[in-house]
């Protein structure tokens, strides 16, 4: 097992903090471990008639636009709600149901944080009330084998709702 010996932080704001910590190998040599401690998030699955509800937007770290299951960060007391919200905020959808799919890690060699996944039904449609930083973000409903192309072809390549549909998929099955 690896051992910490120190940590320290190098850099902080509001949405992450990076952690540097000198750790000890089971050998006994040093060594050096610098990782991201984020908040958990959830990640949504809005089923309906045979497919899902996806959004689309502009992501700034990968320079590029990216279809995704809606998705937020998370409170730890208000998974529920926040995933309620999030699909509320993001799509103007409100699920009658809201079944939690399972919880993952998201990088685990290089962040600490993970997302739980909830899938939404009983879809009642409404307006949606986007965040400022979401002004570019697009909407649409999609069958499953149009969504399993998307990923084939890498529109959408955001892992976590890749890994969010694996969940539905092994429960549907």
């Amino acid at each position: 097992m690896i051992r910490q010996v120190s940590s320290q932080v190098v850099y902080s704001n509001a949405w992450m903090t990076v952690r540097e910590d000198a750790i000890e190998r089971p050998d006994g040599s040093p060594g050096v471990y610098g990782y991201v401690v984020k908040a958990d998030f959830v990640v949504v699955v809005p089923e309906e008639d045979g497919g899902f509800h996806i959004v689309e937007e502009y992501r700034y770290p990968i320079g590029r636009r990216s279809w995704s299951f809606p998705q937020g960060s998370a409170e730890a007391d208000t998974r529920e709600d926040e995933a309620r919200r999030e699909l509320v905020e993001e799509t103007g959808l409100r699920a009658a149901q809201l079944d939690f799919l399972g919880r993952m890690d998201n990088s685990h060699g290089l962040s600490n944080q993970g997302f739980h996944v909830y899938l939404a039904t009983g879809l009642a449609r409404g307006e949606a009330n986007r965040e400022h930083s979401e002004q570019d973000m697009r909407q649409r409903w999609v069958h499953r084998t149009k969504f399993e192309q998307m990923i084939l072809s890498g529109s959408v390549s955001d892992s976590c709702s890749i890994a969010a549909y694996t969940l539905w998929l092994l429960q549907h099955r």
